[in-house]
């Protein structure tokens, strides 16, 4: 019975001609969107579709070391609202986890103390900071580098099979203030340890200000002008394919550095080969540009969206998905 589908209004209302517990062995085998949608036909599939038969499938299997012991839910449902609401800090702080709320699918942040940031342990290259908007402790601050470089791995079995991901870098200007990133593609990389990228592109970590008209943006620290030829000529050196940074709910900005797919626990590549961790990579080692002002949050991992986002609407019920 397909409970998301056209006609899924009917079919969920044959439903109620089930014993319950065979009610929630069918909403078992949908999504948890499904289940907020088909819980509004009637009490009696309401009841089965909250029951904790189902929403046990679409927790984590290790959730108990993912909620703090201080929080006591009533049902599987509400811990599944709450991770799906709420990020939780995990491994000693440096890593967020969260749960796409109309799929289950796990996502991640990898804090900047978890990334391999060259020269971080330099204070004249690199500052270790604390920011009030950061899920973190500490942030990575960029004082001064030539050599800009960033790598991280998290293992395939943290993540949900059978998913498209994308990795973004989520980052800041530090006071507003920035310079050597304006017309500087990036190169980035995503794949599988040991084996040829399965993602490589280059990106952009300061967008052209849409505010000039001329299509220039000055920068106050360099005391620049940057125009649109002069990225679009850098961007044809790398071959014309560069990521820009777009702006988040949360205030910081973020940028595609790739993607990958889980298969059946671990990730497959073209020849159909799996892998046990993920590398990914952002650097400019090649020019010798200084660079300065930015602060990186972080790495995030989440699935990919096919076509236009998911739009999650409010109504009378707080949890509905």
């Amino acid at each position: 019975m397909q409970v998301g589908g056209g006609s899924s209004r009917n079919d969920a209302a044959r439903l109620e001609t089930l014993p319950e517990d065979c009610i929630s062995k069918v909403i078992y085998h949908t999504s948890p969107r499904d289940a907020c949608v088909v819980a509004s036909v009637s009490k009696t599939v309401k009841s089965a579709a909250e029951s904790d038969l189902v929403w046990e499938k679409f927790v984590p299997q290790d959730y108990s070391s993912l909620v703090p012991r201080s929080v006591d839910f009533m049902s599987k449902k509400e811990m599944y609202i709450s991770l799906a609401d709420d990020s939780v800090l995990i491994d000693d702080g440096k890593k967020s986890f969260w749960l796409e709320k109309g799929s289950g699918k796990k996502c991640y942040m990898l804090s900047a103390m978890d990334l391999k940031i060259v020269r971080s342990d330099c204070p004249a290259y690199w500052q270790w900071n604390t920011v009030p908007d950061s899920k973190f402790k500490k942030v990575a601050e960029l004082r001064d580098v030539s050599w800009f470089e960033i790598r991280g791995k998290i293992s395939s079995g943290m993540l949900s099979k059978g998913t498209h991901y994308s990795v973004y870098l989520v980052f800041k200007r530090s006071g507003g203030r920035s310079y050597g990133f304006e017309d500087l593609p990036m190169e980035a990389q995503v794949g599988f340890v040991g084996k040829d990228p399965a993602s490589k592109t280059f990106v952009l970590l300061e967008p052209i200000d849409a505010d000039q008209p001329s299509g220039y943006r000055y920068t106050s620290v360099s005391l620049t002008w940057v125009s649109r030829e002069d990225r679009a000529r850098r961007t044809r050196e790398v071959g014309g394919n560069v990521e820009e940074p777009k702006v988040r709910g949360d205030g910081w900005s973020e940028v595609k550095l790739g993607m990958f797919y889980i298969h059946g626990g671990g990730c497959r590549d073209d020849d159909g080969d799996d892998g046990d961790e993920i590398e990914f990579s952002i650097m400019e080692t090649q020019k010798g540009h200084w660079k300065s002002g930015m602060i990186f949050q972080g790495v995030e991992i989440r699935p990919m969206k096919e076509g236009e986002e998911m739009v999650i609407t409010n109504s009378s019920n707080s949890d509905n998905i």
